[in-house]
């Protein structure tokens, strides 16, 4: 068996057999971080009757997938679950673990942490390899996890380390790390971990479950379609829904038109909301903050539709419009609908 003490894991987390996708994201900036480094990057993989799913993390940069199967770990349950991911990362003495931020995620990875005595930064938006000087102590210390992550409402950004005690824990909001490419070539080491699970650890029992399908997949849509305070209504936006649904896209909304409450949180594109890639992004009625430019920054074309021409989006959009979006919008509908 290789040495894959130290390094990188990540908590590979799935459900009825299906990774999820914060995890494989995960490790693509698991993979950055642990070859800053030069360490190796592992996957803590718990379930029941899994086959294929330790060498898709392979295949997604894993070096080693410690897999603890156990009919207690078929459904993510707290005890058993921070009980087994504990156990092998003080094992394995990694220098970073990383979680995503789902519900899951969020209620492990501060368990594990107390578990293991240790810090952890909830809600990261970056992370990366660095140094840092302790400005009281006069120390330095080496390549640390730096913890970045939005603070008081958005309106900040923290860099947080944890320069004295490992491991550096840090949860992941889900997209904003890019998708891996799979290679099936990549070789590595799938560990049997045989979880050592007593009866206090199966008091909690899952009875029933209620799963809700996610309505809105901004994450997935190739055009997405975003409105703001300038909306200036929930009824403004069915304006914003009609172009979104001509262009086969999404509806995304900037923080304060969720605030405002003209659309539903799961809409919200930005640093507290969903971060997106796609090839179109229209922004509509939205000045363009700093907290909203990190969630769609990366869309392959940004056009922006503002009746303020000093709006600060227009520094960064591709193409602009200065017009009134009630105006505005209506005529590229006819002009797409003429043309379809």
């Amino acid at each position: 068996m290789c040495d894959h003490s130290g390094g990188v894991l990540v908590f590979a987390e799935q459900d009825a057999g299906k990774l999820a996708e914060v995890s494989l994201e995960l490790l693509s900036k698991g993979r950055e971080l642990a070859d800053a480094l030069h360490q190796p990057l592992g996957a803590i993989l718990c379930g029941h009757g899994l086959t294929d799913q330790p060498s898709q993390l392979i295949a997604f940069g894993c070096d080693a997938v410690y897999l603890a199967d156990d009919p207690l770990l078929a459904t993510y349950t707290t005890l058993p679950y921070a009980q087994v991911v504990s156990e092998v990362i003080a094992e394995r003495k990694p220098e970073v673990v990383i979680f995503g931020a789902s519900p899951a995620g969020r209620d492990l990875a501060p368990r594990v942490a107390s578990r293991l005595r240790t810090g952890l930064t909830a809600d990261c938006t970056n992370l990366r390899i660095g140094d840092h000087t302790d400005p009281v102590r006069k120390t330095e210390y080496k390549n640390l996890l730096h913890q970045i992550r939005p603070a008081f409402g958005g309106n900040i950004i923290a860099t947080i380390v944890t320069p004295e005690h490992r491991p550096q824990m840090a949860t992941v909001r889900e997209g904003v790390m890019r998708m891996p490419q799979a290679d099936p070539a990549r070789k590595g080491e799938i560990v049997r971990v045989k979880p050592n699970l007593g009866p206090e650890a199966a008091v909690v029992r899952i009875v029933e479950r209620v799963k809700a399908e996610r309505k809105v997949n901004l994450k997935g849509a190739k055009v997405v379609v975003s409105g703001g305070a300038g909306v200036g209504s929930s009824e403004g936006f069915e304006l914003v829904r009609e172009l979104a649904h001509t262009l086969g896209g999404e509806v995304g909304a900037s923080r304060a038109a969720v605030d405002a409450g003209y659309i539903a949180r799961d809409h919200q594109v930005g640093q507290t909301g969903t971060t997106v890639r796609p090839k179109l992004y229209i922004a509509a009625g939205i000045s363009g903050s700093v907290q909203h430019r990190a969630g769609m920054a990366e869309a392959g074309k940004i056009l922006a539709i503002n009746t303020d021409p000093e709006a600060p989006i227009f520094s960064f959009a591709h193409y602009g419009i200065v017009g009134d979006l009630f105006e505005v919008i209506p005529k590229m509908i006819e002009a797409f609908k003429s043309k379809a």
